[in-house]
């Protein structure tokens, strides 16, 4: 079934910059929709600022979430979710990307139309978080420089699939889409 027939399971993308409120918004709208509640994080703890700052993260999600750490194989988890729960927040993309490149996978374009193919065919309903990372300077490195292009392309992807595009700015969400 294809899911703009399916006008109760949509797919909701949050865009914004960071600590602009998503994350928030994100499981605020998750748990609006309610039913059985799961959390992709796809953060990685390499040093001690951001162990910190991903236990802040869990201490601040409602205990009726189920989290399921996935850092690389996110369609792979999509897929395996549709068993398990009803709502999904996937947060948050850009960290996906960046765990991708830093793992050395050159197939980014393969796998971001993956996951955009298993959302549209997907029972569930989708959140996804992302940072916007094209409003500011151009990055200094060539890496900086291809994270932001291939962040930027997934972006414009799962907007496109998406029913809903919202843009979070000092914590205030607005519908774009």
């Amino acid at each position: 079934m294809r899911r703009d027939a399916i006008a109760d399971m949509p797919i909701i993308f949050i865009g914004g910059g960071s600590r602009s409120g998503k994350s928030t918004y994100a499981l605020t709208r998750a748990s609006a929709v309610g039913g059985r509640l799961g959390f992709i994080a796809t953060a990685q703890a390499h040093d001690e600022e951001m162990q910190d700052r991903i236990g802040r993260h869990q201490a601040d999600r409602p205990t009726q979430f189920v989290t399921r750490e996935e850092p690389l194989e996110l369609a792979a988890a999509l897929r395996e979710s549709e068993a398990v729960f009803d709502t999904v927040v996937v947060d948050c993309l850009t960290l996906w990307v960046s765990n991708l490149m830093l793992a050395g996978h050159n197939d980014l374009e393969d796998r971001f139309a993956e996951v955009v193919r298993v959302a549209i065919a997907s029972p569930l309903t989708l959140i996804f978080v992302t940072n916007e990372v094209g409003c500011g300077i151009v990055p200094e490195t060539e890496l900086g420089r291809r994270f932001r292009d291939a962040a930027g392309r997934l972006n414009q992807m799962l907007a496109a699939a998406a029913s809903e595009v919202h843009w979070m700015a000092f914590g205030i969400p607005t519908r774009i889409k």
